[in-house]
């Protein structure tokens, strides 16, 4: 009885011992460390150009607050907001009665100027194109070839008179034989004089006549003016687009009365656009006319958009201490938006040797809005708190927090923690 209980007792204590070993197993099993697994990385250092970020919005290359020439009801609204519109298309059509009919009227008045002038220029023989001479008009022409017989036969006569008078002082011939060659002298002067005067007021009578086809050619020129202003008061009524672009603004309608105040239309021309950065005065001497600058738009976060400086104010605002720097930028296909909000990194001469790291290895600490690192070295994950900058591809810039030549955790991130144990693997 005695050796059935030892033997009994010995198997518990056996039994005791066995199952203590196996406790102590299971909390050595327990309390070891997990290693966990990661992929992993190694931190580049690259030479990239030196730089300064500014804020900025853009603003079209040209904006068009289209106002009609002519005050008119509206008839017509052929565009719509979005819509792209070329050179000379039409957005808005005034109702052109009126100036339809004004413009005939101008029409029938220039038909009877242009008459009258061809009226006045035929009665001095003038076809429209020779120079005005009034000894050239016809009646002018037989005023003075009147004119000049009449002096020839008062020239004979008078040398009549002379031979006579010299005859009748030598006795050759009576006196009353010479008072006759005195007497048709004197008869042939007078109708010389005559014929002067007819010819002298010939000629004025035709100087009138020219100064009433210059009245008659100042009067066509004059109609010609109101055709003119007809057409183009009814060419007004029509209202098109001064430049390519697109529509953003169409506030009237048919039907209602337009003033040459009011705006029909909006166009805006983004082919191009400007890039207006606020630059605090310290970066004055810093800013230069050809400088590249890359700008990044919410709309694309992970696109660099390239355009190159072209204008910089000179003055510097006294209340914020800025000045504006304008930037040009292609915009092709209208990726890029008149009134977007940019950040622009523009380009300096130079270049600065900077720490790339993958994005997968970033991770963002919402409760304290920073952004983290774990290092590996050593078997174990070692936090870092970074800073970021640019982003190229699926790499991002570290700007502070890494030396460049650590190996960095790309996965499980989230379950890493300063000294975690990990596991390295590619």
């Amino acid at each position: 009885m005695f050796r059935l209980l030892a033997t009994a007792l010995l198997f518990a204590m056996l039994f005791l011992a066995a199952c203590s070993r196996q406790r102590d197993v299971a909390a050595a099993s327990a309390t070891a460390p997990r290693k966990i697994p990661v992929s992993t990385a190694q931190a580049a250092v690259r030479n990239v150009p030196a730089a300064y970020q500014e804020n900025g919005s853009f603003v079209a290359e040209e904006s068009s607050d289209i106002a009609p020439p002519v005050a008119g009801r509206v008839i017509a609204t052929p565009v719509n907001v979005g819509d792209f519109v070329k050179q000379g298309q039409v957005v808005c059509e005034l109702d052109h009665r009126d100036a339809q009919l004004k413009l005939e009227q101008a029409r029938a008045q220039l038909e009877q100027a242009q008459s009258a002038v061809r009226q006045a220029q035929s009665r001095l023989g003038l076809n429209g194109e020779a120079k005005f001479d009034p000894n050239l008009v016809p009646e002018v022409v037989a005023a003075r070839a009147n004119y000049e017989s009449a002096l020839a036969s008062a020239k004979l006569a008078a040398a009549d008179a002379k031979r006579y008078e010299n005859l009748v002082n030598s006795g050759d011939v009576s006196r009353s034989a010479y008072d006759k060659a005195r007497t048709q002298q004197e008869t042939a002067d007078a109708q010389g004089n005559a014929a002067r005067q007819q010819y002298e007021a010939q000629l004025n009578s035709a100087r009138q006549n020219y100064g009433g086809v210059q009245v008659s050619q100042a009067s066509l020129e004059a109609f010609q003016s109101q055709l003119a202003q007809a057409e183009k008061a009814l060419a007004d009524t029509t209202v098109q687009a001064p430049f390519d672009g697109f529509v953003t603004a169409r506030p009237v309608a048919a039907g209602e009365y337009v003033a040459t105040t009011n705006k029909v239309a909006t166009i805006v021309r983004i082919g191009t656009l400007k890039l207006q950065l606020q630059t605090p005065e310290q970066r004055a001497a810093s800013a230069r006319i050809g400088m590249t600058v890359v700008a990044r738009v919410p709309a694309y976060p992970d696109r660099d958009f390239t355009g190159k400086i072209t204008a910089i104010n000179p003055s510097v605002d006294p209340n914020s201490r800025v000045f504006i720097v304008e930037a040009r930028f292609d915009n092709p296909k209208a990726e890029l938006r008149p009134g977007m909000f940019a950040t622009a990194r523009v380009l300096l001469p130079g270049g600065d040797d900077a720490v790339f790291i993958p994005r997968s290895a970033v991770l963002r600490d919402k409760t304290t809005d920073s952004f983290q690192v774990f290092a590996i070295s050593n078997g174990n994950a070692h936090l870092r708190v970074v800073v970021t900058g640019d982003v190229d591809g699926n790499s991002i810039r570290i700007t502070s927090g890494l030396a460049g030549n650590e190996t960095v955790a790309t996965s499980n991130l989230s379950e890493l923690f300063d000294g975690a144990p990990v596991e390295p693997r590619l």
